[in-house]
């Protein structure tokens, strides 16, 4: 049995996973196929629409800086910080920027005004911690952003890779089911984010994501390749058998559609 534990390591996650911003933008290049598209960044700007000026804003898990840099571009007013664990994905993204730990932020309590935490808590092993760690720092009259994906997101990415290692594998061989954000999925998230914020709001941001060339969804398989041995599967077989299924459907119907269901959970005292 797979130790399920490997998939929040900070080693993998700093060192593989994250050791750049390559995986992750090829996560993010599934949506420009999006209907609706939600732009989250934007989203975030429109929820920080009361922050005053000057006010103090984080983005915990910052990663290639999608969010930082609309709050720079909408919001120039705000003195915005990321924070991320991996060294390697902050290169690219303009500072101020620091390497920090979400359990162990180098911040004093109640000095930020917002804290982001975006996709990001079911990488953290100890979730709770994290929690009661960005309520530490957020002021008391403060604003935490969080987002996470449902149970259910991209239910046929899930199917795909089933019946691709299953194809692989051969008869008779169960795949392993493997999925990180289960941990912190967006039914899971309020009973998390409630044990320190007393008021959580839920933003359901459900999408169609419809695909004509296997590409994109080739790519969103492979940035997972950092947790490859996870699967029990040969990777990048499965992959290749993945594209051959998909391109096979689109032949056939036209087109490849995965059902996105997001949200994002906007917390306060």
């Amino acid at each position: 049995m797979t130790d399920r534990s490997t998939a929040t390591d900070r080693t993998r996650l700093a060192e593989g996973a994250y050791s750049s911003d390559r995986d992750l933008a090829a996560r993010q290049s599934l949506y420009p196929w999006q209907t609706p598209r939600h732009d989250l960044p934007g989203i975030v700007v429109e929820q920080l629409g009361g922050v005053r000026a000057g006010a103090r804003v984080v983005d915990v898990g910052c990663g290639n800086g999608r969010y930082v840099e609309r709050l720079r571009e909408s919001r120039p007013d705000l003195a915005t910080l990321g924070l991320d664990l991996a060294p390697g994905i902050l290169a690219t993204v303009p500072g101020p920027v620091a390497v920090a730990d979400v359990t162990r932020l180098p911040l004093a309590s109640g000095s930020v005004d917002a804290a982001l935490a975006m996709h990001m808590l079911y990488h953290v092993p100890d979730i709770p911690q994290a929690v009661r760690e960005l309520a530490r720092v957020v002021a008391r009259d403060g604003v935490l952003i969080a987002s996470t994906n449902s149970d259910d997101d991209k239910a046929e990415l899930h199917d795909l890779w089933q019946r691709a290692a299953t194809d692989v594998l051969g008869t008779g061989r169960e795949p392993a089911r493997f999925s990180i954000g289960a941990r912190f999925s967006l039914e899971k998230a309020r009973a998390f984010l409630g044990a320190e914020f007393g008021r959580v709001r839920t933003i359901e941001l459900p999408s169609t994501v419809t695909v004509r060339d296997p590409e994109p969804v080739v790519a969103y398989l492979t940035s997972y390749r950092a947790w490859a041995d996870l699967y029990e599967a040969p990777f990048t077989a499965v992959v290749e058998r993945a594209r051959t299924i998909v391109t096979d459907r689109i032949t056939r119907q036209g087109s490849f559609e995965v059902g996105c269901r997001a949200g994002i959970l906007v917390c306060g005292r």
